[in-house]
């Protein structure tokens, strides 16, 4: 077997040049990798406006509206728990001072070496700290907040362009091949959109589920604005593996802050536990899982190099995109290889095989009986 140097130069390269791309380029990225994956889940509706003779530019702003209009509806539902849970912030600013306070002394007392502070003394200190990083908070948020808008725009005018030209997108990647493979690709496109689809739909069933279900058991517990926290908790689920647990935050810090009896965090931290361990080992396998087909090493690596070049939005984008580029793959003899690494198949545990235990569980009963 001989290594090819040269080769091997040219894939590192590659991954390289790929990676610096995707970091230098983020900001087109970014709103494009949603854009695509939402265009896949508006498609139909689009193309069902479009059966009903409307014309495709009216069809996709009407789609787009539609849409547009469900999210105000959303947090027009959310928004008199956002206004209760805004005028409670000051009353929670100050009762995570106190507890951040009390913690600090009861390890001044109990570990000498520590530096000592009386109580009013830190607690000061902690409030003039705030006061001095609210305008750099401040900034901040409003950074962020403008930031996360102008993607937003971005994303719709990207979705609105990929519905409306998608015909002619599609033919002009498809004239990239020899005419001899078109159909072939024509089929890959098809079947990446169904990926795509399918995992959208997926994960939207799966948030509307943890949504109710976080919801009515914070109720049940008796925290306020349930509905706020247990929906809040379902949306960041979208990240694999660990949304649900900072979903989870949150709700646990203010029930430990605005409740006096510790049962009650704790029964908040059980039941988004519980919630997450039902969805991972049940709800996710088969409503999820069936669309992405892809190991769970996999997935973890799309998690942690999605971060790494993205941020929050690798970390929900990377996986889609790794069970998207496993369909191309299976389309190429040269990059199947690729397709089986990201792939579950040879990673499924063989079912066991009843009559090899039985022959060798009749084995060992002759032995006995001699």
């Amino acid at each position: 077997m001989n290594l090819s140097f040269q080769k091997l130069f040219y894939v590192l390269a590659t991954a390289i040049a790929l990676f610096a791309i995707l970091s230098v380029a983020s900001s087109i990225l970014i709103p494009m990798g949603f854009a695509l994956l939402i265009s896949f889940i508006l498609l139909p509706i689009a193309k069902k406006l479009e059966s009903w003779k409307l014309g495709r530019i009216f069809s996709t702003f009407i789609t787009l509206f539609g849409v547009l209009l469900i999210l105000a509806l959303l947090f027009s539902l959310f928004s008199s728990e956002l206004v209760d849970l805004s005028a409670e912030f000051e009353h929670f600013k100050e009762r995570i001072f106190i507890v951040f306070t009390d913690v600090t002394m009861y390890f001044n007392s109990h570990f000498p070496g520590i530096v000592s502070f009386e109580k009013d003394e830190l607690l000061n200190r902690i409030k003039n700290w705030m006061t001095e990083s609210a305008g750099t908070l401040l900034q901040t948020t409003v950074s962020n907040t403008a930031s996360f808008l102008t993607g937003f725009a971005t994303t719709l005018i990207y979705t609105f362009l990929l519905l409306i030209y998608r015909d002619g997108l599609v033919k002009a990647m498809i004239h990239f091949t020899p005419v001899k493979n078109r159909n072939t690709v024509l089929k890959m496109f098809m079947s990446v959109q169904q990926v795509g689809q399918k995992y959208f739909y997926g994960v939207i069933i799966i948030v509307t589920i943890i949504g109710f279900v976080n919801s009515i058991g914070l109720w049940i517990i008796g925290i306020e604005s349930p509905f706020l926290f247990g929906f809040f908790g379902a949306a960041l689920s979208i990240v694999p593996y660990v949304g649900t647990v900072f979903g989870a935050l949150l709700p646990i810090a203010y029930a430990f802050v605005f409740y006096d009896s510790l049962l009650v965090p704790i029964a908040v931290a059980i039941l988004f536990w519980a919630v997450q361990l039902i969805t991972d080992n049940f709800l996710s396998p088969r409503i999820v899982g069936g669309s992405l087909q892809v190991n769970a090493l996999t997935a973890i690596l799309s998690l942690i190099i999605g971060a790494s070049v993205w941020g929050i939005a690798g970390m929900i984008l990377f996986l889609p995109f790794a069970a998207m580029l496993k369909v191309v793959c299976l389309h190429y003899e040269e990059l199947k290889p690729l397709a089986l690494l990201i792939g579950n198949e040879n990673y499924r545990e063989k079912p066991v095989n009843v009559k090899v235990f039985s022959n060798w569980y009749q084995k060992i009963k002759r032995k006995g009986l001699k």
